[in-house]
């Protein structure tokens, strides 16, 4: 399996060093190939909560990526060490695919801009997701809830003008977000299977502090989520309402059938 998934690697980077940087963990090689087979027809909101199940107990790990502004970037694949951001990385990549290496190709164009990998075209913003092109999902959280709050922030631009990534741009957009204390049930009821969703972020600079999945099963709706909590450190499903109504909000990103 892990001699397979290299070959794939090295296809797709062309660089041997570079296979250091894939791990896919606890998650077999055959298995991916089944569900690509198995799901191939089923709309993306089946396909992400399928494929996002497959992390469920994986543990968290943060800073996980490798580059800096001092170093270069690196594309890391890895199921065995994963935080909330490069989660829904690998889900959105993994739903698109129809093999291991469309797959791996699939992640350069999720986090980075124009699939090119370097550090300042990483897609630092949760929000990147919907202002690079080529776009894979839509916002849609205008839509879920008349409720929803629309501000404009200059992303990257810290409270006293300074940037959180020197060298990238300060990059002003307006964010929608519904509001914790206003997501109700009939808020729940357009929300979509599979829907990726952002905790609002209140701080200057910042739009999202949080990422996870909308996921529907038997005992309530759940925030799929790469979790940093201290009782979890791991991929969990965590009820939904209980996690969103304590958040200042939410933006709820939709994927598009390809």
């Amino acid at each position: 399996m892990r001699k397979t998934l290299l070959a794939a690697w090295f296809l797709f980077s062309g660089a041997a060093h570079a296979g250091n940087n894939l791990d896919f963990h606890n998650i077999e090689e055959q298995q991916l190939i089944e569900i690509f087979q198995r799901s191939g027809e089923d709309p993306a909101s089946q396909r992400i909560k399928t494929f996002s199940s497959l992390f469920l107990g994986n543990p968290y790990v943060g800073n996980r990526l490798i580059g800096s502004n001092h170093a270069d970037e690196k594309l890391v694949v890895d199921f065995g060490k994963l935080d909330c951001f490069t989660y829904l990385d690998y889900v959105e990549s993994l739903r698109r695919a129809s093999s291991v290496h469309e797959f791996i190709e699939n992640v350069t164009r999720t986090r980075y801009v124009d699939g090119k990998v370097s550090y300042l075209s990483r897609k630092h913003f949760f929000s990147d997701w919907v202002s690079a092109k080529p776009r894979y999902v839509k916002d849609v959280t205008q839509s879920i809830s008349r409720h929803a709050v629309t501000v404009s922030k200059r992303l990257n631009q810290k409270e006293d003008g300074s940037p959180y990534i020197p060298g990238l741009q300060a990059k002003l957009r307006n964010i929608s977000y519904i509001p914790g204390d206003k997501i109700d049930s009939n808020t729940l009821s357009k929300l979509k299977e599979g829907d990726y969703i952002g905790i609002y972020a209140q701080a200057p600079g910042l739009d999202v502090t949080h990422t996870g999945i909308f996921i529907r099963q038997a005992d309530g709706p759940m925030l799929r989520n790469a979790s940093s909590l201290s009782r979890n450190m791991k991929v969990v499903d965590s009820p939904f309402l209980d996690y969103v109504k304590k958040r200042p909000g939410i933006v709820v990103y939709r994927a598009m059938d390809t």
